[in-house]
């Protein structure tokens, strides 16, 4: 040993910290990519003969839409465009990740009814839309862009005040498109988080445990590469951007975008803009990431649905045939299962409302 340490010069010891550094970083980086890449892969449509969904085949006549399509980047993107009665004024519908714009039907159809016009679309990498992947959080604010872009193209839209609803994925794109140049009357943001950084950091340590935050400079790099200065973004900066009436609305127990961590509501503290309004949402059973938008009374319904369905899955042993399932979903109440929030999502239209006052 000692003779090792005589034949370690200070010119051989930094070299070996420094090709050491080097393989510690070509290392993580690939490991980061891989991982990245790996938590954003492609969301095609749901099969809704074998979920609870519910089913625009079976709204289409009340509640027609027009199909139109967009570019985001190089990728072309499926947008939803539904008439109502009324034009108090647009709702664009930004969706979760890992859905679509269909995936909110239940919200879509609420807002029709109360005579707001629609425009909802699949994002990056999602249903009906172009993308091997959804590539990443920041691509969300990029799609949401491109969607604005377009309705600034139609005619027919752009005399009408224009409101942002978006949840999760959606919720962070909503508040963050403040960032930029639109006239936007409000915005409801639900379950987002403030940013991507803060986002995926929380995720990964419930992947990684604290090893996450020795892989941030990789994953900062990443994204920056992926999404230049759209990845820097946050949603408290683009709030106090404008005074552009802002609710927040967030569940206690949201088991994906973190109450005390990476949400937008989080950082009350740091908000500047006089119309900001935030609502914590702390009912049990209805203070999750994705339960805070569905009644009580549809709860209970999926409650006793998920049990005759246990026992089916236990009576074919765990393995029900494709048919079997189709036959068990036809038989529910997807009104019922979908059922909202009625006390939420007036709070919602309420806002919207005084917005355009």
């Amino acid at each position: 040993m000692k003779k090792i340490l005589d034949h370690l010069t200070p010119k051989k010891v930094v070299m070996g910290i420094i090709l050491f550094l080097l393989m510690f970083s070509v290392v993580s980086l690939v490991i980061v990519v891989n991982t990245y890449n790996s938590q954003f892969p492609r969301y095609e449509r749901h099969d809704d003969t074998i979920t609870a969904t519910l089913q625009y085949a079976s709204l289409e006549s009340d509640y027609p839409r027009n199909l139109v399509d967009f570019y985001s980047g190089e990728n072309l993107l499926q947008g939803y465009l539904y008439e109502s009665d009324y034009d108090r004024g647009l709702v664009v519908v930004a969706h979760g990740i890992g859905g679509g714009a269909d995936s909110y039907l239940p919200q879509i159809k609420y807002f029709l009814d109360q005579g707001w016009r629609v425009f909802a679309y699949d994002a990056t990498g999602s249903f009906d839309s172009g993308g091997k992947s959804t590539k990443g959080f920041p691509q969300s604010i990029l799609d949401l862009q491109a969607a604005l872009k377009y309705i600034q193209t139609q005619e027919t839209l752009t005399d009408m005040p224009l409101l942002l609803f978006g949840h999760s994925w959606g919720g962070y794109a909503a508040a963050n498109a403040l960032h930029f140049d639109y006239e936007i009357a409000g915005v409801v943001s639900v379950s987002g988080a403030n940013s991507a950084m803060e986002m995926v950091i929380e995720q990964g340590e419930q992947m990684m445990g604290g090893f996450i935050h020795v892989q941030y400079p990789f994953l900062w790099l990443y994204q920056r590469m992926l999404f230049g200065e759209t990845a820097s973004l946050t949603a408290v900066d683009a709030i106090n951007k404008t005074e552009t009436p802002v609710l927040i609305i967030h569940g206690t127990e949201d088991e994906m975008v973190k109450f005390e961590g990476s949400s937008i509501l989080a950082k009350k503290d740091a908000f500047t803009n006089p119309n900001v309004h935030i609502l914590p949402i702390s009912e049990p059973g209805q203070n999750g990431h994705n339960n805070l938008f569905k009644s009580k009374a549809s709860h209970a319904y999926i409650e006793e649905v998920n049990k005759a369905y246990r026992k089916l899955y236990d009576t074919h042993d765990q393995d029900i045939p494709y048919e079997i399932k189709q036959s068990f979903y036809a038989t529910l109440d997807r009104s019922l299962a979908q059922d909202l929030n009625a006390e939420l999502m007036a709070t919602i239209n309420a806002f919207f409302l005084e917005c355009i006052k």
